[in-house]
């Protein structure tokens, strides 16, 4: 009999991709990811397109260059007020009700948001990733910050995935992917997997690559 090398159960995977409402929704990216950065610094820059190439190339998937169709696919912007998003050039046209999104993020003090995108079948081809680096946030390490990200895009998870359950856990003075995140997100990208699920019963296909 095979001994399981995670703690995840098939309920808990299912959880971490069951919304709010109570509907299921797996989804990988479809296309390779090109991101570009606003708002930081080069250090901060490079710490967070490395966290991304990293992230990228546990779970399989490829970066490239250039999007042939949107030029580039996952856009993740630093400030520090949310109605800084309102003048953001055409950003409105990219991310639907963008006004309404920043007043309701602004009455919650929320610190962090991702729109996607998704293409014919259901898979991503593009996101955008929005920080609001308040108190909380600032005191955080860069690279801490620019991890979290990159786990929290590289598949959709739900609205409450990580409520409860920490995607990152420290190494000394270092935070790292936990390692049943890090088996979940390389089981996502297995090519004999669809690219996007909506029934639950995908989280079993998920855990039996994980044992």
């Amino acid at each position: 009999m095979t001994t399981p090398t995670t703690d995840l159960t098939p309920d808990a995977i299912q959880s971490l991709f069951t919304r709010a409402d109570g509907s299921f929704l797996f989804a990988r990216w479809g296309r390779p990811i090109v991101p570009i950065v606003f708002g930081t610094d080069d250090a901060t820059l490079a710490t967070v397109k490395g966290a991304i190439e990293a992230v990228v190339l546990l779970a399989g998937h490829q970066m490239a260059e250039h999007d042939p169709e949107l030029g580039v696919n996952l856009m993740v912007f630093f400030f520090r007020d949310w109605d800084e998003l309102l003048d953001v050039r055409d950003l409105d046209r990219l991310v639907e009700g963008l006004t309404a999104t920043v007043a309701r993020l602004k009455e919650g003090n929320a610190s962090q948001y991702r729109a996607f995108r998704f293409d014919e079948d259901g898979a991503i081809k593009a996101a955008f990733v929005f920080v609001r680096m308040d108190a909380q946030m600032s005191a955080l390490p860069a690279a801490d910050i620019a991890l979290m990200q990159a786990v929290q895009v590289i598949l959709l998870w739900s609205d409450t995935a990580f409520a409860e359950r920490a995607p990152l856990v420290r190494a000394g003075d270092t935070a790292v992917l936990h390692p049943d995140i890090a088996a979940l997100i390389a089981a996502g990208y297995d090519r004999v997997l669809p690219p996007v699920a909506r029934d639950a019963s995908h989280a079993l296909r998920l855990f039996a690559r994980l044992v």
